[in-house]
């Protein structure tokens, strides 16, 4: 009966965790640039000598959506949203590099172009600007200033853009966007932008709700496994004692 309690619980656990996924999906329903996290399942059968009939249901959750999220206009200038495949580059822990779709910019006091708190990279490092009145990115990224004084534009930098495949990344603790293997992600030019535009989340709350129910009635059949376990277990032990 322990082989039945172990698988019974293994995939309880299993259940617990990606209502977990799916409760985080459903609270950022509203994040711009948000990209929903992918969970799936595998059976794994334990190793060791008279446990190959115990089998432990394991949850990944390391994989990203890469559904198009709905656009919407904002007629800010530094609201810029990605209109295809792609992610703006953006510094994370000093000097290491992330990834995100969310282009709801702002500059600090110093100047630095920032996304969430975070500087985004340009061609050859963070994005500062010097004084303007008015700031232009355009669809390849280049970012232009009008300088006080002035009517021209004048380019200062090109966001810097990256168009991975989806099997190559992953998320982590800050949910940003990285790569697999922890190097930086080759720069692509050929991601467009659209200025005064923000891309929404790409999760679908009825498809997490939907997914939440049936989690939980998964969870409810593994608690009547474990049930049915302790039974027989005691039915086992009575006819022992008899």
């Amino acid at each position: 009966m322990d082989a039945l309690i172990y698988t019974a619980m293994s995939g309880a656990e299993r259940t617990l965790r990606e209502q977990q996924v799916r409760a985080n999906n459903l609270a950022n329903a509203d994040t711009p640039g948000f990209r929903a996290d992918v969970a799936f399942s595998t059976a794994l059968a334990t190793p060791g000598y008279g446990y190959d009939d115990r089998h432990m249901s394991q949850l990944n959750a390391d994989g990203v959506s890469a559904r198009h999220g709905v656009l919407k206009s904002t007629g800010r200038d530094l609201d810029v949203a990605i209109t295809g495949e792609g992610y703006y580059a953006v510094q994370y822990r000093g000097a290491q590099e992330a990834y995100t779709r969310s282009g709801q910019f702002t500059v600090d006091a110093d100047g630095t172009l920032t996304v969430n708190g975070r500087p985004v990279v340009g061609d050859g490092g963070p994005i500062v600007l010097p004084a303007f009145t008015r700031v232009d990115i355009a669809g390849d990224g280049t970012v232009s200033i009008q300088p006080p004084g002035q009517e021209d534009l004048q380019p200062v930098d090109r966001i810097k853009t990256v168009r991975p495949l989806g099997g190559e990344v992953t998320k982590n603790e800050a949910g940003l966007i990285v790569a697999r293997d922890g190097q930086p992600l080759p720069a692509d030019d050929t991601v467009t932008m659209r200025s005064g535009h923000l891309e929404g989340s790409n999760v679908s709350a009825v498809e997490e709700m939907v997914a939440t129910m049936t989690l939980s009635r998964d969870f409810e059949v593994q608690m009547k496994l474990f049930g049915s376990a302790e039974r027989m277990s005691e039915a086992g032990n009575r006819l022992l004692r008899g």
